[in-house]
């Protein structure tokens, strides 16, 4: 009985890889650079730029209020509560504003200005009064009396009037200065008394003199205006 070999050949298929027998790495997967940047980075970036608005405008806020600004003094802000200061802004009149800024927000927009005088007050935390009035007195005495009613510590740490530095010391000058009715009837008696009277009023200080001078123009005004 013949035997029947079988003959085999190569086949033209490739052997199958062993390699999807082999089971998944858990610990393989990866995401890709970009997304990882993106995740960490763009909360950052989002504060960063809040941020830097939000100093922007603190600047812009401190350049509108020293328009027309005849004084701006610093308080020491340390210690005080939320309602004691809203308390004060209540009982300011309406020609003071007072905000809490940064001393470097402040000074950015005092810098180059007759306000940067009050650079010795740049140190803690600071609110900041800005007297849009003529008559500081009158305008210094809401804080001083709301700091006698609440006995409270935080004092003036400076201010600058008519470009001068004014210290925790030099206060009692603003604070004493004569209201501008006071003013008026120097300057009238000055002008209407013996020269040696007037000499002394033009001796006076520079913003005394004007005070002065536009009394009397204003009564000039109201004489010729009644003829």
């Amino acid at each position: 009985m013949e035997t029947t070999s079988l003959l085999s050949f190569p086949s033209s298929k490739p052997p199958p890889t062993q390699t999807h027998f082999r089971p998944a790495n858990p610990f393989s997967f990866s995401f890709p650079t970009t997304h990882k940047t993106s995740i960490s980075h763009r909360p950052i970036t989002i504060k960063s730029a809040i941020s830097r608005t939000k100093k922007e405008e603190t600047v812009e806020t401190v350049k509108t209020q020293l328009e027309n600004c005849y004084l701006l003094a610093a308080i020491k802000y340390t210690g005080f509560t939320v309602k004691q200061f809203q308390d004060l802004r209540r009982s300011l009149p309406e020609s003071s504003k007072i905000i809490v800024a940064k001393n470097t927000l402040v000074y950015k927009a005092i810098e180059n200005t007759p306000w940067e005088a009050l650079k010795p007050c740049m140190t803690g935390m600071n609110a900041w009064l800005f007297v849009h009035s003529e008559e500081i007195p009158e305008a210094l005495k809401p804080y001083r009396d709301f700091q006698k009613e609440k006995k409270l510590e935080n004092d003036f740490t400076g201010a600058v009037f008519e470009g001068k530095f004014y210290g925790p010391g030099d206060f009692k000058q603003l604070e004493t200065m004569p209201s501008r009715a006071e003013i008026y009837a120097k300057i009238l008696g000055a002008l209407q008394g013996p020269a040696i009277g007037l000499v002394g009023t033009l001796q006076a200080p520079a913003r005394d003199v004007v005070m002065v001078l536009k009394a009397y123009v204003q009564k000039l005004e109201e004489e010729s205006s009644g003829q």
